[in-house]
């Protein structure tokens, strides 16, 4: 109930995206909204689709008349494609860990609008079949003595 997101995907660039965030302390609904003119481009499927690339490239990089003279030719081939697409699908199945640091100079703050407030970042992955928002609500902690 804290958030709600809609989200449209084209190819690898997110086009638009609307997010209502309930703040939890002041019960205040905050709605952001990407800017018109802005995409953002989803790294995991363009490296996927390069690896998927890369393992059609390996196929059809001979000549039509080729012929393989050994099987160990030929495993060696299709372990070099299964590495490739075996990458392809871990890009996709297995979202790469971002450090707040990271998405915060990532740039996708400054695709809303309005702006998001300062102590609020935002990301977006792929993990399987689902397109996943995660919001982060960065607190200052208090200097303690016991800590």
């Amino acid at each position: 109930d804290q958030v709600k997101g809609v989200l449209t995907l084209q190819g690898d660039a997110l086009c638009q995206a609307d997010v209502n965030l309930k703040m939890p302390r002041n019960n205040q609904l905050l709605h952001f909204a990407f800017r018109e003119d802005k995409q953002w481009k989803l790294q995991q499927i363009q490296d996927a689709r390069n690896h998927v690339n890369q393992a059609i490239y390996l196929l059809m990089n001979r000549d039509v008349n080729y012929q393989f003279k050994t099987g160990s030719e030929v495993l060696k081939l299709m372990d070099a494609v299964m590495l490739q697409l075996s990458r392809a699908r871990n890009r996709l199945t297995t979202p790469a860990t971002l450090t707040l640091p990271e998405i915060a100079s990532s740039g996708l703050t400054k695709m809303f609008t309005p702006a998001l407030p300062p102590d609020i970042l935002v990301n977006f992955y792929i993990n399987l079949n689902k397109l996943c928002l995660t919001i982060y609500q960065l607190h200052v902690l208090q200097p303690s003595t016991t800590k």
